[in-house]
């Protein structure tokens, strides 16, 4: 075991002096590998074929400049990104997020959980992720649109079907991916429906697609609660966010009997004792694009407060962080569990710091981990693609099918790898070797590439 940790340590070092300021994707690479050791340890051949070393580093990564201009005739210029970081699976697959903290640090972290993430999924998928720095908020619909197409009048260059198959993230719904999805058309001379994925469901997008992450990640919180015979029902769940994962993870939440009481925006966040109303949600967020303090005008008996960290103070059973990265640390992980948190299922990616995960495991609470417990919305997105190559379209309820036994399969194979290698709660450590081990089979089976 010492040499393994030793051999960890080294990729770990070699990260850190090769991408020395890159402090978000070296984080998540010491996540994954520090957990995998004892899989290396009756595994010597990833280390002599070094795995680790290749794993780290992307297949591919695309920067370009991205001028479009504004309603009042300014001129702009933005940087566009495309991690390819593995398709030892299948193509690339992983979202584009419009935002202004994208940069490369955060897009390799993601390209990289995207990965394992994808692997969990059984379905052939590789890992990528992109984006720009460019924030749609506040921008008209036709500043949005030509936007839109400058960026991907350079990205279609590097995507295709059997290529690589982005989809949405923070900043990018169904509005932006409708323009990309035209100018992409456009730029082919060809009707690729499989190119993009969470399209809208006239041009050939999935149903169930918008609601999966956020259903999906309650699919796996019930199955880790069940394991347990903890019953949702009755339970006081605390959500952050309010965009796709957020809105439909209240939804799921709601439709098993929990009572969800907070959600939130990047400037504050709701409490409501009643319960959430979900619909004022959709209707400020989906419809308006509105601010989410616009939720106490309809309901007098809830509160706003600036800021967001404060949700995690709200007394509650069971925390489900959909917001962003990093928004849990460990003084919110203290709170919680002075609270009598139960257990925490991620939504977003990697929302909660590694010192909050500890804190967490060292307190016997549940922990469903994003790249496990947030599958859904990436898995989806592979069925989308299979309709797309069928020329089909299948119901609601043949999606939905098909994710609930997706989710319940990736919550089954991690808790088995932990009851294997490590604790029989740790699904950190279970999920993560569960994709390591996948995705680096297949690899050795591919030879040096």
């Amino acid at each position: 075991m010492a040499d393994m940790k030793a051999y960890v340590n080294e990729v770990l070092d070699l990260v850190a002096k090769k991408d020395p300021n890159e402090v978000e994707f070296q984080n998540t690479v010491k996540e994954v590998l520090t957990t995998i050791i004892p899989v290396l340890e009756k595994n010597p051949q990833y280390k002599e074929a070094k795995i680790l070393e290749r794993m780290v580093e992307a297949e591919r990564i695309v920067t370009f400049r991205v001028p479009w201009q504004d309603d009042k005739g300014e001129i702009h210029v933005n940087r566009g990104f495309r991690v390819q970081m593995n398709s030892a699976i299948g193509p690339y697959k992983g979202g584009l997020r419009f935002h202004p903290s994208v940069n490369l640090s955060i897009l390799k972290f993601l390209a990289f959980e995207q990965t394992f993430k994808n692997a969990l999924t059984g379905l052939p998928i590789g890992g990528g992720k992109g984006g720009s720095d460019f924030d749609p908020k506040g921008k008209s619909d036709n500043e949005v649109m030509k936007f839109c197409q400058s960026f991907m009048t350079e990205l279609y260059r590097h995507i295709g079907p059997n290529i690589d198959i982005p989809a949405g993230d923070i900043g990018v719904g169904g509005r932006e991916i409708g323009y990309l999805f035209g100018q992409y058309k456009r730029l082919r001379d060809s009707y690729d429906a499989g190119v993009l994925t969470g399209k809208g469901v006239d041009y050939w997008g999935s149903l169930a697609r918008t609601e999966a992450t956020g259903y999906g990640l309650l699919y796996f919180v019930k199955n880790m609660l069940d394991a347990k015979n903890i019953d949702i029902n009755g339970k006081t769940i605390v959500v952050s966010g309010s965009g796709n994962v957020a809105t439909y993870a209240i939804e799921k939440a709601q439709t098993f009997g929990g009572k969800v009481v907070t959600c939130s925006d990047s400037n504050g966040y709701v409490y409501d004792p009643d319960g959430i109303k979900l619909d004022t949600v959709k209707e400020i967020k989906q419809v308006r694009r509105g601010r989410i303090k616009e939720y106490v005008e309809k309901h007098p008996n809830a509160e706003y407060h600036e800021g967001c960290s404060g949700v995690w103070t709200v007394k509650c059973d069971i925390a489900l962080p959909c917001a962003t990265q990093s928004e849990i640390n460990l003084d919110s992980a203290k709170a919680l569990v002075a609270n009598g948190v139960i257990a925490v299922g991620e939504g977003a990616n990697m929302p909660s710091t590694l010192d909050a995960i500890k804190y967490f495991q060292d307190h016997k609470v549940l922990f469903a981990p994003a790249k496990a417990a947030n599958a859904g919305g990436v898995a989806t997105s592979a069925l989308e693609m299979a309709q797309n190559s069928e020329r089909l379209q299948w119901t609601f309820e043949e999606v939905d099918e098909k994710l609930k036994n997706i989710m319940k399969n990736i919550y089954e194979s991690s808790k088995k790898n932990a009851e294997a290698f490590a604790d029989p709660d740790d699904l950190v450590a279970g999920a993560n070797m569960t994709a390591f081990k996948k995705v680096a089979d297949v690899m050795m089976a591919h030879g040096i590439v």
